[in-house]
């Protein structure tokens, strides 16, 4: 975007830690506190539920405030690069300025309400974070996704969620197009730039927006976001988070496991269509004051994150385990990371050998976190902790987390069982609110006084959980949620499948891969297999999103089944994984 994207001058000047304060509607924020502290912060911990709350006046309008009287570190809120030159700097005062301006197109141009739903699909351009706190202030129901959906995918969330409105770029627009008219629900298309038919002209009408906008008022348990995502069986669900669960839920990441303080610049890798990328680049650092380092980057490469955290005063980095394994097989001793103090990961377990490697080559530890879509951080191994390498950690402050049984019951240390948060007497409100439309799923999760995540663990005796895997089928990959229903979907429509089973396989640099096993149709049992497999990978990939494909494919004769003709995908879980 051109008026947007515009490269402003602006040092920013790293100094040490100093303790702040920030209040908001009768809420304290203070700087990070050492955990070796655990037992007397959780004790203590406690976040007031209040009325109303939105995130945009009672966080980021207050930040702006202390820019304003000098009590505010100088950094900037959002310092995003290309990696191609382009950089843009903004304070907490211009993404005010700019985010209002954004509402009001949304708002005026697009003729959106409170409460009405807004698709946002969009890489890691400057708008995305606008588009975020513009459908907060406007009292919009934001649902972002990642570019890597498919025509299918998009209009599965179109007709699922509602939206009345889909914001995108021009190479996503023809796919929306194709599939625009089976959502009847859908008024209004916008690209970020250039002229396309039928669709609003972001950049256009950005020139001519209202930059005066009235914050609408919203109440803490209206729902202020939505994200899909992978279960067993159907298709995505729809997680939905209120104002508060995040914008106040989060400060428990912000502070405590994050350790972040308005003098750091945080840098998190997560694509923008995944919650990790709302928790981290959004919510988290910006309840804190801190700035939010973004990098382009359309894909991964490790060559890239490596000189940007040399280059750059980035003082935290989080990124999943997979990138670490693919950053340490980089030359890592001859990059100098002068301003780095904290290393975070999350999204699947982290291999302690690939710890040690970073640890001997930086200096610095990796502090894992364990949380989902539906929660904040579960579990996580803070700032002042021992670390037990290979664990996730204990329990955040904001939850009482247990392991228990089939029914609900607490289980001694050292039982493998599920890993349930208490959600009575009192439910926290940092949770999810329900999965949208579906309130048998939603009561699903819960088992007596326990909200279920789905993953099984163990608790050892110094009360460090550790990570078993999963309860049900779900495959996470590269810290990607993937549901084998959806694979398995997109197989059956190729003609040389019969019949198919998808599981995860373990990987040395993914953690774990989808695999999928197949049973072919008469007529291509002596098709060559080794085209055959590319062939059905890249019909995967054209059906549903690209990162779900089955990377390993074996042909079998038969799938183990059930009396009742389900399929036994834990038998062939448990082959890969070679604990038959």
């Amino acid at each position: 975007m051109k008026i947007l994207l515009k490269v402003k001058r602006f040092t920013a000047h790293i100094t040490p830690r100093v303790c702040s304060r920030f209040i908001s509607k009768g809420q304290t924020f203070y700087a990070p506190q050492n955990f070796s502290d655990y037992e007397d912060i959780r004790s203590t911990y406690k976040l007031d539920l209040p009325e109303y709350f939105n995130f945009a006046s009672d966080i980021l309008d207050k930040w702006t405030a202390a820019e304003k009287d000098g009590s505010r570190h100088s950094n900037p809120a959002l310092w995003w690069i290309d990696g191609q030159g382009k950089e843009i700097k903004w304070s907490f005062d211009e993404l005010g300025f700019h985010s209002r301006k954004v509402a009001n197109i949304l708002s005026d141009a697009c003729d959106l309400k409170p409460g009405d739903r807004v698709i946002v699909i969009l890489p890691r351009l400057p708008e995305w974070w606008l588009f975020n706190v513009a459908c907060i202030r406007a009292g919009l129901i934001l649902i972002p996704g990642t570019t890597q959906l498919t025509a299918k995918d998009i209009l599965h969330r179109l007709q699922t969620s509602g939206a009345r409105c889909i914001i995108t770029s021009q190479e996503l627009a023809p796919a929306v197009d194709t599939i625009s008219a089976q959502a009847p629900l859908l008024k209004t298309k916008m690209a970020i730039s250039g002229m396309r038919k039928g669709w609003l002209n972001f950049e256009d009408l950005y020139r001519t927006a209202n930059d005066k906008h009235a914050c609408v008022k919203t109440r803490s348990t209206d729902p202020m976001t939505i994200y899909f995502t992978s279960g067993t069986t159907g298709s995505p669900k729809m997680t939905e988070h209120n104002h508060c669960s995040l914008g106040l839920g989060l400060t428990v990441n912000g502070k405590y496991w994050l350790d972040l303080t308005p003098s750091d610049v945080f840098w998190n890798t997560s694509d923008t269509g995944w919650a990790k990328s709302a928790w981290s680049s959004v919510f988290s650092p910006w309840i804190q004051g801190s700035c939010v380092f973004a990098h382009y980057m359309p894909r991964f490469d490790p060559t890239v994150i490596l000189e940007t955290l040399t280059k750059y005063p980035i003082t935290t980095f989080c990124s999943p385990p997979t990138a670490y394994r693919m950053l340490v097989l980089c030359k890592l001793a001859s990059y100098k990371f002068n301003n780095l103090k904290h290393c975070l990961s999350a999204g699947e377990p982290m291999n302690p050998q690939v710890m040690e490697q970073w640890k001997a080559n930086t200096g610095l530890d990796i502090y894992e976190g364990y949380g989902q879509t539906e929660t904040v951080i579960i579990c996580g191994t803070f700032k002042g902790m021992k670390i037990k390498p290979g664990s996730m950690g204990k329990p955040s402050p904001a939850y009482d987390v247990q392991i228990v049984d089939t029914d609900g019951n607490v289980l001694p240390p050292e039982q493998e069982g599920d890993i349930g948060i208490r959600i009575a007497p009192q439910k926290p409100f940092y949770l999810f609110s329900q999965y949208t439309g579906d309130p048998e799923k939603t009561a699903s999760t819960q088992k007596g006084d326990f909200y279920l995540t789905g993953d099984r663990g163990i608790k050892d005796k110094d009360g460090y959980f550790w990570f078993v895997g999963r309860s049900d089928d779900v495959i996470l990959s590269s810290g990607y949620r993937i549901g084998p229903f959806e694979i398995e979907s997109a197989l059956i429509e190729h003609p040389a499948v019969a019949e198919s089973a998808v599981v995860s396989s373990p990987d040395p640099i993914r953690g774990e891969v989808v695999k999928a096993f197949v049973v072919l149709s008469p007529t291509y049992t002596k098709y060559d297999q080794e085209k055959l497999t590319k062939e059905l990978q890249e019909h995967v990939k054209k059906v549903t999103a690209p990162y779900k494909y089955p990377r390993k494919i074996e042909f079998v004769q038969h799938l183990p089944k059930t009396v009742s003709g389900k399929i036994r995908r834990n038998e062939l879980r448990n082959k890969e994984w070679r604990k038959e």
